[in-house]
């Protein structure tokens, strides 16, 4: 069985924001005019702290695949996902993320995949109030409460990063 690519932004943030207005009425995809693919200029163009990037990292675990969104300063601790998953993390290269889940590297969000794409939050979100992970494109944001992204992305909670300590 082979899988059709899903179109990539513009369509992916459209998506997004049609999921949003389904299970989020009033959440609206942030544009701002300035790219947001990586999670400090993500953090500039929104003036936020890096932290609140929720970067969303498509990974191979095993024979499974699953999107793991995590804070944008935190690190992928491979000990950690493996004890967790029982298989060492493998990042998917850009164009198996694209066929995946429609949108491109730098502007994957956790939004509007298929059911059986699983959603793993890191707790290393829990350290802020709201968070910010991609919509769609490199330059789309959305502004999400723990609690909706945990809801709208049917999340289960994770120990599998670590976060730098502060200077």
């Amino acid at each position: 069985m082979t899988t059709q690519p899903l179109p990539l932004h513009p369509d992916a943030v459209t998506r997004t924001q049609q999921f949003l207005d389904e299970h989020a009425a009033g959440v609206q995809v942030l544009v701002p005019d300035a790219d947001t693919s990586t999670v400090v200029a993500a953090a500039a163009a929104l003036g936020v702290r890096p932290g609140q990037i929720a970067k969303t990292l498509a990974v191979r675990a095993g024979d499974g695949v699953l999107l793991l969104v995590m804070s944008g300063d935190a690190r992928l601790d491979n000990r950690k996902f493996r004890d967790r998953f029982g298989a060492k993390p493998r990042m998917l290269g850009a164009e198996e993320t694209e066929r995946l889940t429609g949108q491109p590297v730098g502007g994957v969000g956790p939004l509007g995949h298929a059911p059986e794409l699983a959603v793993y939050a890191d707790v290393s979100l829990r350290a802020y109030d709201a968070v910010y992970p991609a919509a769609g494109s490199r330059s789309s944001a959305v502004r999400l409460t723990l609690d909706q992204l945990e809801t709208l992305t049917r999340a289960t909670w994770v120990d599998v990063g670590s976060v730098p300590a502060a200077d």
